[in-house]
């Protein structure tokens, strides 16, 4: 029955482009993608990074509504990061509105717009490149490629492990409160309740794996050895180089239609 399992659950997750490349340079490309867009506030980067990453999706074999589900998130704190830009950036243009320090602009308005965008534009190639990566084969990298130190590595993929716990717990006590009549009201009390109670899980949880980690020698100094090998091939020279393909494209797209911004000449 077990060896029947196997296959059927290969079968379910085929394997895809992205599988093949390392996650150290899974890392790498998730700088690449995001540290340039740092250089120019503006609208027309961020929105070609986006469109150019949303291409290849099918490359990663995530569904475009699991994407946009991730990043629903994101959108919530997209606005409020574009408020200090709408309140706080220096006038320009016509003038909405002036209450204390504050001024809405023109030029405020379309700062903050670029900088929700933006926000947009660096979670997305997290979400991209490690919708499907395993802890695991992440660990491995880390260790033999990247030469971290293997306590480091271990805690993190110990680290990335739980968090899939911690949406099941949400979930338990989300169907828990709903069953006892109070999970339908006071849905700002109920997060930070929930918030809390998921807080003290994890620092019980935390507790008990560096114990158990810890008993079973995985704090040892004693230089370990790795049951699975990782390497780079020239895949990942492929994926570094569709990369910066898609920033120097967003970047150029930025500066063809003159709506690139240097950071610094866009101070608030």
């Amino acid at each position: 029955m077990t060896t029947d399992t196997v296959p059927a659950q290969r079968v379910a997750a085929p394997r895809v482009w992205l599988d093949g490349v390392n996650p150290v340079t899974k890392v790498a490309l998730a700088l690449l993608l995001s540290v340039p867009l740092f250089a120019s506030i503006d609208v027309t980067s961020g929105l070609v990074a986006i469109g150019l990453e949303l291409l290849c999706l099918p490359l990663t074999g995530l569904a475009l509504c699991t994407v946009l589900r991730r990043l629903a998130l994101l959108a919530l704190f997209a606005p409020i990061a574009g408020i200090s830009m709408l309140l706080y950036a220096e006038p320009a243009g016509r003038i909405y509105a002036t209450f204390g320090f504050a001024t809405i602009s023109e030029d405020s308005v379309s700062l903050a717009i670029a900088v929700g965008v933006r926000v947009l534009a660096l979670g997305l190639p997290t979400i991209l490149l490690f919708g499907r990566t395993d802890p695991t084969e992440l660990g491995d990298a880390l260790a033999q490629v990247a030469r971290l130190p293997s306590r480091f590595v271990l805690g993190v993929v110990a680290g990335t492990r739980m968090l899939g716990l911690f949406l099941d717990d949400w979930r338990t006590m989300a169907l828990a409160r709903r069953a006892r009549g109070v999970g339908d009201r006071g849905a700002i009390r109920r997060f930070f309740s929930m918030a809390f109670v998921l807080l003290v899980f994890a620092v019980r949880r935390g507790t008990k794996l560096a114990m158990a980690m810890e008993a079973r020698g995985f704090g040892s100094d004693i230089p370990r050895t790795w049951a699975r090998p990782s390497r780079l091939s020239s895949r990942d020279a492929v994926a570094l180089a569709g990369g910066l393909a898609i920033m120097a494209l967003a970047l150029a797209a930025a500066v063809a239609l003159g709506t690139f911004r240097f950071v610094w000449g866009s101070s608030s």
